[in-house]
Order: structure tokens, then C-alpha cells, then sequence
């Protein structure tokens, strides 16, 4: 019977069994928090790479993200927890039914890294350094 199930998983792993339904692309990536506050972001804090204006839902990701992510990507969020395994699903309800577009680009210093706009220094500090679950809901058009 343990070899059956072996079989069975090992099956479904090669035919690809375990993508993501409906073929949505699922990123874990460590993420941060920044506000709009002049010494963490440039000279015009309100205002995205992209021009967009920062509210909640604006996502920023590091440069070699923008391959996979490019500005204008939809996604959704799933809080898993800091980067030590504590807190998982603390930010899920400022998430739940939540669309964030990538709109913002981090230091070039950063790699596959995001950093999710939030309101106020308080809750980003509170934020942390976390695991966040990045589902594609939709790329931008070309």
C-alpha cells in the first residue's frame, strides 16, 4: 500500500499534479513594509514608479522580480507567517479580498524581495520581515 501511494505522488509530481489549479502562478517571497515617508522612499514619496499614486494595494517588488512581475501585474496576498515561523496570518484580514498591483520597483540592492504599501509607519514596523504567498490573478496586457 506505501508503494502504491509513493507511485501515486511520485506520478502526480512528473505530470505536474501539483501546479497551482486553474494554472495561476504562486511566488513565496519575503516581504517588508514602507510607507510614504521621505527617508524610505525618493523625492516624491505620494507617487510610483509606474506614476500611480501609493495607497494600500500598491506592491513594490525588487528589479529582477520585474521579469516575472512586471508593473501592472495583479496579485493577491496570503500572509505565511515572519521569516522565523511566527504570526502566520496575522495581515491576512488587511489582504482578504484584497487586489494589489505591482506599481513600485525597491533598490536595485534588493532580490526577490516585495514590499506592500501601507498606510503608516506603526503597522509597517509591526509588518516586519515576513513570508508573504503571491498568486497571479492577472498579467497586464502587451
Amino acid at each position: 500500500m506505501r508503494g502504491l501511494l509513493m507511485a501515486l505522488f511520485l506520478s502526480l509530481a512528473v505530470a505536474g499534479g501539483w501546479a497551482q489549479p486553474s494554472g495561476k502562478k504562486v511566488l513565496v517571497l519575503q516581504a517588508t513594509a514602507y510607507t510614504s515617508s521621505v527617508r524610505e522612499t525618493d523625492a516624491t514619496p505620494f507617487v510610483t514608479a509606474t506614476g500611480m499614486r501609493t495607497r494600500l494595494g500598491v506592491l513594490a517588488v525588487s528589479p529582477d522580480l520585474l521579469k516575472v512581475l512586471p508593473y501592472g501585474t495583479k496579485v493577491r496576498l496570503k500572509d505565511l507567517g515572519s521569516v522565523y515561523g511566527r504570526g502566520r496570518g496575522q495581515f491576512d484580514a488587511l489582504f482578504q479580498g484584497r487586489v494589489f498591483v505591482v506599481a513600485d520597483v525597491m533598490h536595485p540592492r534588493m532580490r526577490e524581495k516585495v514590499d506592500v504599501w501601507l498606510p503608516d509607519r506603526a503597522t509597517a514596523l509591526r509588518f516586519g520581515r515576513r513570508l508573504l504567498q503571491v498568486e497571479v490573478v492577472e498579467y497586464p496586457r502587451r
